[in-house]
């Protein structure tokens, strides 16, 4: 069977983690890739689920934050520049 070369950029970090766990597992990223292009083959699609994460509490209250911001923005201080923000922020500090 001819075979293909495919590339594929990731991140050197998770590279070596993979290399890690697939030698732990007795593979090597090719067979690995193989195994994966294989299974979604088979299922017709990704072989697992794939969703969008769902925010923390502190995303979800910053998230809340910001909406209320725009709906009632006179209850909230503006700045005409960031430079006015940062001194006040640093006038804080």
């Amino acid at each position: 069977m001819t075979m293909v070369n495919i590339s594929v950029r990731v991140d050197p970090a998770l590279k070596k983690q993979a290399d890690a766990l697939f030698s732990d597992l007795g593979l090597n990223m090719s067979t690995a890739v193989n195994m994966f292009l294989k299974t979604a083959v088979s299922h017709n699609g990704i072989p697992f689920e794939v969703r969008r994460p769902t925010p923390n509490a502190e995303t979800r209250a910053a998230l809340a934050e910001y909406k209320e911001m725009k709906r009632n923005p006179a209850a909230y201080k503006r700045y005409d520049t960031f430079e006015d923000l940062m001194g006040e922020v640093l006038d804080d500090a």
